[in-house]
């Protein structure tokens, strides 16, 4: 009698095992909350580059030019880049609802804040991986200001110190980000 009941348990388990998985391990943010905004904003940024498009752009960058080939490296293994930016010529066009759509999903399962600056000249940062035991699987930065919204998202493997390498390009805005200094290694005595 324990074994029937087990069977079906163990079957549903199977099935809604890798859903289940993939919902809690999610590192794409969902972006079209904040469409509306592109109606207000002078100035609106888009950028979508799934797995597909980054596989078939990287067959155009050669391994010949060092930054090319930098590039190819940084985006190995990513699953996707995904940018939204509004920029707006009056203040109070995106309202504290809107960044909140984003700021909830960013407290999901898996989901760390790994950097909050606030200043009243540049605005907020914050930047926020998905990890995955001790790999980052995901990475997602918030920038917002009076006149400007920015959500940054990239799916997949992340090396932070290959990251900031890709500051600028791929549609991704210039987030300041540094590599790692080496650590210098102690004289021995």
């Amino acid at each position: 009698m324990k074994i029937l009941l087990r069977t079906p348990l163990i079957a549903l388990l199977l099935i809604f095992a890798p859903a289940i998985v993939t919902k809690a391990q999610d590192s794409r943010i969902q972006l079209s909350s904040l469409d509306h905004l592109a109606a207000k904003a002078k100035q609106t940024v888009d950028v979508n580059i799934d797995e597909r498009l980054i596989r078939i752009s990287t067959k155009f960058l050669s391994d010949d030019d060092a930054d090319e080939k930098k590039i190819k490296e940084v985006v190995n293994g990513v699953k996707g880049i995904y940018v939204k930016s509004f920029e707006f010529d009056n203040d109070g066009e995106f309202s504290a609802a809107d960044v909140e759509t984003i700021r909830t999903q960013l407290r999901g399962p898996g989901w760390t804040r790994l950097v909050g600056v606030t200043s009243k000249k540049d605005g907020n940062l914050e930047v926020y991986l998905l990890l995955t035991g001790d790999k980052v699987a995901g990475l997602a930065v918030l920038h917002t200001d009076d006149r400007e919204l920015t959500v940054v998202n990239i799916v997949g493997p992340v090396d932070l110190d290959k990251l900031a390498q890709l500051d600028g390009q791929l549609g991704i805005p210039d987030l300041g980000i540094e590599p790692q200094k080496p650590k210098a290694k102690k004289d021995e005595q």
